[in-house]
């Protein structure tokens, strides 16, 4: 991903773009059209990751610091890999406080893969060719969206209680923190996990010819 210099011009208001002024990341645009819509093998996923460990590594810059070698890469594991207990995302929190870098600030400037596609589309106008339009495509997709989704809301309520924690205006240990959303077929009474339904997507109690396969 591109280095930084200073503020650079935002070519839009939606968060990539305004993160990527506040913390100078020039070129970041071009590059990822040219990755993502010139043919490119990267997906939004990967061009996520790489945006945020850019908006990670300028925090550290800016606080004074130059980044040893893989150790953005390692910082960015701790801080967002569901793997990772909350302890040690805790204390790597703490060591960056202590150098000067705005770790809350720098969390809040991640992006999500919903919204570099966004950006992509929306303000970058770039384009590529269409996703397979058969169910097992759309399935995929969704799981994709919902799990996302489901992530994020993880991490958000875990850096609340951690910040609540780090005020004393909340008491606990070490913890972790588990979002499941689920499905009930008012019908037939039957509770699904999400996961479970897209794995065979159509209650028992509905007739299979509702269900276009």
């Amino acid at each position: 991903m591109t280095g930084t210099d200073g503020d650079a011009e935002a070519p839009c208001d939606c968060k990539v773009g305004r993160i990527a002024a506040r913390h100078g990341l020039v070129g970041v645009h071009d590059e990822f059209e040219r990755r993502w819509g010139g043919g490119g093998d990267d997906g939004v996923r990967d061009l996520a990751e790489a945006f945020n460990r850019r908006v990670l590594r300028a925090g550290v810059e800016r606080a004074g610091r130059t980044p040893l070698d893989g150790e953005v890469e390692n910082l960015y594991r701790v801080l967002t890999d569901d793997e990772v207990d909350a302890g040690s995302r805790t204390q790597a929190r703490e060591r960056l406080r202590r150098d000067g870098v705005p770790v809350g600030e720098i969390e809040d400037g991640f992006v999500s893969h919903q919204t570099v596609y966004r950006h992509l589309v929306d303000c970058l106008g770039v384009s590529r060719e269409p996703a397979h339009e058969d169910a097992a495509s759309r399935i995929a997709a969704w799981r994709d969206r919902i799990l996302s989704l489901e992530t994020r809301l993880a991490r958000v309520t875990e850096r609340g209680i951690d910040q609540l924690r780090e005020a004393d205006a909340a008491a606990v240990g070490s913890f972790q923190v588990y979002v499941d959303v689920n499905l009930f077929c008012d019908d037939c009474g039957r509770l699904f996990t999400v996961e479970e339904f897209l794995d065979d997507p159509r209650c028992d109690c509905q007739p299979s010819d509702d269900w276009a396969e």
